[in-house]
């Protein structure tokens, strides 16, 4: 069995706070921080020490430490990353300059494609060429890579980045290099494409290589510098990092793969909707994380968070598809915008209101944090608006001033509309619920997901007050508003299993498919990924699967079917080719008859047992009329007027605690706004239902 620690600890860095959560059994302790921009981990190690404090426990007491961060993605998003070279083959140096040779925007004449993140004058071709089945067609010229390398030297090059034609299917040239860069360069991190991303489409591979170099000198230090001062403060726990496709892998790995942390808070949150899908029995979820800086959008289908090998990162031109860099890691498929409780509003040159995608993050934050942000933000909107409590926000451990969130935004907002603060406030707050319900729609077609059958899970600092206004828009009668919602995503890193996925790509003709071939290497990728795991959880069972990327012959884009069984043959092979049509005419509503298929990138995925398991659904309980501390004077803009809302505090509510609203439920990291005409009901774990009075009706 997987190892079941007693005393756990999860962080969240986020861009605005960093969330703590520590577990013991039944028993679970949180801190909000704001985060430190210059020096993430002083909030991290001043978050562990108050919760450890809260559960009267010393630092050698943790059994086990789980982290998540965005000091990977803020590094390529700021372009702060080290200074990288990229060897690459003659002639093919330009490859991250001309991408795909697509506009992401066909009629924006001011079009800006995002700058590489090597100049020109540190990518160098060497000779050598492999071809595409593996053999070497040209020999690799020593003396180019001893050149590449003095020049490199000399610009002051700290990370180099590999990426030569076909070394997924051959990496002896990869690989001499690699010797001879450390050889004659000690201190020099590099990053060979056949171990970042070994799979066909040269830019994709190039990209990613080249983000995993940029960001490898700064997480290793900071992994490394982390490690050392939890150490020095007396932890002797294990270190876990998240990865962005949901799982947990070693500080080792991290470090060399850190392009693989980029979405690694965002994942725990599908995490946490994943399992509470399981455990209230909910076929169709969707999953809205809303905190300071982002709002996360993912659907759960059947407690799977959706998974991907494609992602984009640092959009760089008005936040649009496209202009960033896209790199090809395992990741949980979701869409994230720039609307937090930190996104700014402004008006646009037609005096329009528009809200984010920037953010005033932690430092200097909203105008109510009083520290020297001067814009009107979400956070500033609903303060103003009545629905968060100034002495209470964040568990008390700041005042938001509402003097100076009403000056901003009546300055930047509301006067110049002809308009009062509540109005302006109100505005801003429309744009930004719109915001996050059109890309929810859009990525629901994109998917073939029925928004309207789904349950909104709501979590995050900032979602529970707009996860009623969410649901109206996408016409969802049931929210869930997780226990300890204000810190969902650091929860959700305590439910993660240790996995490792890895990829290759290897061409296989349906017609003439070489099963040796296809399980020699199925079993190389499991045999490898299991090193990793078991680094982590050496004793425990591992659970594996693998996949293949589908497609008609003659296609440019691929289907990702689930193998049936570890290894290939023909009974497998036509397992395949039904699941392929069934998952093709349900994306393409119809099938290419007398095509055969092509079978590209094999993938494998080996797992431990998560920690925590699903239980049965929990319980509603008998109802009984939930407990007030108060009344809070709110404005609604529905009806254009201040309406008193009854306060219930959340950790006074039991098992069968409901009420209507309207009302606000308040609690140390986050307030759950429960408008008129929803219901809403606490089950026995501690989970807050709404639901909107036409599903009661429809269902009585």
């Amino acid at each position: 069995m997987a190892p079941s620690p007693g005393l756990r600890v999860a962080v969240d860095i986020g861009g605005t706070f960093t969330d703590v959560v520590l577990q013991r059994g039944p028993q679970i302790y949180t801190s909000k921080l704001l985060t430190t921009p210059h020096a993430p981990e002083q909030a991290m190690i001043d978050g562990i020490l108050q919760v450890l404090a809260q559960g009267r426990a010393e630092p050698e007491d943790l059994d086990l430490l789980v982290h998540g961060t965005t000091l990977a993605t803020n590094a390529l998003i700021e372009r702060k990353g080290a200074v990288t070279g990229l060897i690459t083959n003659e002639g093919f140096r330009d490859v991250l300059a001309m991408g795909d040779e697509k506009r992401f925007d066909h009629y924006d004449l001011d079009l800006e494609k995002p700058l590489p993140l090597v100049p020109r004058q540190l990518r160098i071709g060497v000779r050598g060429r492999m071809l595409a089945d593996g053999r070497e067609y040209e020999a690799l010229s020593m003396s180019d890579v001893d050149r590449a390398l003095d020049s490199m030297k000399l610009q002051g090059v700290t990370a180099l980045a590999v990426g030569l034609l076909h070394a997924y299917a051959n990496p002896a040239h990869e690989l001499v290099i690699a010797q001879r860069a450390r050889a004659q360069w000690p201190d020099l991190t590099v990053s060979l494409s056949s171990q970042v991303c070994p799979e066909i489409r040269e830019y994709e591979r190039l990209s990613t290589t080249v983000a995993n170099a940029y960001v490898q000198p700064l997480m290793s230090s900071y992994l490394r510098a982390l490690q050392k001062r939890l150490h020095a403060l007396g932890f002797r726990c294990p270190l876990f990092m998240v990865t962005s496709s949901g799982g947990l892998t070693t500080l080792e790995t991290a470090a060399e793969f850190p392009i693989r942390l980029v979405e690694s808070g965002p994942a725990g949150g599908a995490s946490l909707s994943a399992f509470l899908s399981l455990e209230l029995g909910l076929e169709h979820a969707l999953s809205f994380d809303m905190g300071g800086t982002t709002a996360k959008i993912c659907f759960i289908h059947k407690g799977q968070a959706q998974q991907s090998r494609k992602f984009e990162v640092a959009r760089s031109w008005k936040n649009r598809k496209g202009s960033g860099w896209p790199v090809r890691i395992p990741v949980t498929e979701m869409v994230e915008i720039g609307a937090g409780g930190g996104s700014i509003g402004r008006l646009d040159l037609l005096g329009r209101i528009c809200m984010g995608p920037d953010s005033a993050g932690a430092a200097p934050g909203p105008a109510c944090y009083s520290r020297g942000g001067d814009k009107p933000t979400v956070t500033d909107a609903q303060l103003l608006l009545g629905r968060l409590d100034p002495l209470r926000f964040a568990g008390g451990t700041f005042k938001l001033d509402r003097q100076a969130a009403d000056h901003c935004l009546d300055k930047e907002i509301a006067r110049p509309q002809l308009l009062d603060t509540a109005w302006g406030a109100s505005g801003m707050l429309e744009i930004v619920d719109e915001n996050m319900a059109n890309a929810a729609r859009v990525h629901g077609i994109e998917r073939g997901q029925p928004i309207g059958q789904c349950t909104l899970i709501a979590f995050g600092g900032a979602a529970p007050l707009h996860a009623a206004s969410m649901a109206r828009r996408l016409d969802i009668d049931h929210i869930v508003i997780p226990k300890n919602a204000g810190v969902g995503s650091a929860l959700g890193f305590l439910l993660s299993p240790l996995a490792f996925e890895l990829v290759r790509s290897l061409y296989v003709d349906e017609t003439r498919p070489d099963f040796g071939q296809v399980n020699t290497l199925l079993e190389d990728l499991q045999t490898s990924a299991q090193e990793v795991v078991q680094a982590g959880a050496p004793k425990a069972p591992l659970r594996t699967r693998c996949w293949v990327d589908v497609r008609y012959q003659g296609q440019g884009h691929e289907l990702t079917i689930e193998l049936p069984q570890p290894m290939m043959d023909r009974a497998g092979l036509s397992a395949l080719r039904q699941d392929f049509e069934r998952r093709y005419r349900a994306q393409y509503g119809l099938l290419i008859e007398g095509v055969p298929l092509e079978f590209l990138n094999w993938t494998v995925s080996v797992a431990a047992p998560a920690w925590t398991r699903p239980q049965a659904a929990a319980a509603m309980g008998r109802l009984t009329p939930g407990a007030t501390e108060g009344h809070a004077s709110v404005f609604d803009p529905l009806s254009g007027r201040w309406i008193d809302h009854l306060v219930y505090a959340r950790e006074q509510q039991t098992g069968g605690s409901y009420f209507e609203g309207p009302a606000l439920v308040v609690e140390d990291q986050t307030t759950t706004l429960v408008p008129a005409g929803w219901q809403a009901q606490v089950d026995s774990r501690g989970h807050l239902h709404l639901r909107a009075a036409t599903a009661r009706a429809e269902a009585a």
